[in-house]
């Protein structure tokens, strides 16, 4: 099963043992053949609405930054239950803030 852990941004300044730490977590989950990729995402982007046969481009698709996805996490487990023990496992590492785990569906 694979599911994309996400996180939004905070205030906190990342500091040389979060850097230590998250690498350590990223190395172990490569190792073991879970982490399939991850990355952080640019503050903005944009956003394509449809309706009909028109699209319509706008810059940035969240109204407030905090609202952002900040970063990523494409996993494959066994189950909805180990992915989320790896995310409390992150949160852990990183602090406060907030995270979103979804299932991936098809291929």
């Amino acid at each position: 099963m694979r599911f994309l852990m996400t996180t939004k941004p905070t205030d906190a300044a990342p500091d040389e043992k979060l850097f230590a730490e998250m690498g350590a977590f990223i190395e172990e989950l490569t190792a073991a053949g879970v982490l399939l990729a991850t990355g952080g995402l640019e503050p903005g982007g944009v956003r394509l609405v449809s309706s009909g046969d028109e699209i319509t481009v706008t810059d940035g698709p969240y109204a407030e930054a905090k609202e952002a996805v900040a970063g990523f996490a494409l996993v494959e487990v066994r189950s909805k239950e180990e992915a989320i023990e790896l995310a409390r496992r992150f949160r852990r590492i990183v602090g406060d803030g907030e995270s979103v785990v979804q299932q991936v569906f098809g291929p």
